[in-house]
């Protein structure tokens, strides 16, 4: 099970020999000088040191060391499945076990991917020590299964709000997806608290960002709008002509920056800065707060023509004649009321 198949053509692991390729589970695999390893298994190998990073900043391994400690684990004898070329030794003072990191995963030994890249057994692995306790029946907050009664190393619990609780394989994968900037509790977005538990606890976070942000899932949110959006555009390039100044400069709405329009599209002046489009200024509202001259003619022409822009009511009562007026009697009746006031 674990020796490459004959008629496989995956190429074996020389540290775990296995022919697997599951890059959630192993890492990515690496070929170099004619050595195929698994990511996890270079890691996480005792006595490999690291030699700098490469171009594209992943940790470098010299084949000479590769070859190196492919050679003292045959010595060793992995306790799980009991063959030899066990490259991961348990870090507990005094434990003198070793194991392949697969057949580690399989036996519930946790590996720690950070600082000095540490690993134990099964019998020494770390166990969360947070006082909690479940009220009734509790679901992972990922899959939204059942958990079980209590803790232990497939049943997590976030140590910051201890009300989230998730399988060890859910909350792994959430952490490969978020990477190491954005992995937080799924309930209470607690981060620093919850990173470092769950990298001691043997959760593998990557030091990358989110997947996605790396596979353009919102690369549309960084566009800018380039498109005159007027209901006739009098451009002769067409809509998407965007000079940086003059009447083919292309103006977003400042408001909502989803709409665009040239200047003379919309006959806005020069000296106009900003513009809102009809949608978040009110249907009609929009071009004759920041319009032109073409505008201010219209309402001048609309003003002249509505019944409330002709001469007021005052002028009006000034050209009656007739006994209806009477203004002598008006001025002596004010002054009776105000006898104090100036004539």
């Amino acid at each position: 099970m674990k020796r490459k198949a004959p008629d496989s053509r995956e190429e074996a692991c020389v540290l775990c020999r296995r022919a697997d390729s599951d890059p959630d589970k192993y890492g990515e695999k690496r070929r170099q000088d004619g050595l195929c390893a698994h990511e996890n298994c270079l890691y996480l190998a005792s006595g490999l040191p690291v030699r700098g990073t490469n171009e594209l900043g992943a940790n470098k391994f010299l084949p000479a060391d590769i070859r190196r400690a492919v050679k003292r684990a045959t010595r060793k004898r992995c306790y799980v499945c009991g063959e030899r070329g066990a490259t991961i030794s348990c870090r507990q003072k005094g434990c003198k076990r070793s194991f392949h990191f697969p057949c580690g995963c399989e036996d519930g030994c946790v590996s720690q991917f950070f600082g000095q890249r540490r690993s134990f057994c099964r019998e020494h692995r770390p166990e969360q020590t947070v006082q909690v306790q479940q009220d009734g029946e509790t679901s992972c907050v990922i899959c939204l299964e059942p958990v079980e009664e209590q803790l232990s190393h497939h049943t997590l619990v976030c140590p910051a709000c201890r009300h989230a609780w998730f399988h060890r394989g859910c909350i792994q994968q959430q952490a490969l997806s978020a990477g190491f900037f954005c992995l937080q509790c799924p309930q209470c977005n607690d981060r620093e608290t919850f990173l470092w538990e769950m990298s001691a606890m043997g959760i593998r976070v990557p030091l990358r960002q989110p997947t996605w942000e790396a596979e353009g899932a919102f690369a549309e949110l960084n566009e800018r709008h380039s498109r005159c959006d007027a209901s006739r555009c009098l451009s002769a390039r067409g809509r998407e002509e965007a000079a940086e100044e003059g009447p083919w400069e292309l103006l977003l709405c400042c408001s909502c920056a989803a709409r665009g329009t040239h200047r003379r599209c919309s006959a806005l002046r020069p000296t106009t800065a900003t513009w809102e489009c009809d949608d978040c200024a009110g249907l009609g509202t929009a071009s004759s707060a920041q319009s032109g001259p073409a505008t201010s003619s219209s309402s001048s022409s609309q003003a002249a023509s509505s019944p409330s822009s002709q001469a007021p009511a005052s002028s009006s009562r000034a050209g009656r004649t007739g006994p209806e007026r009477r203004p002598g009697r008006s001025r002596l009746r004010r002054r009776s009321q105000h006898p104090y006031s100036r004539p």
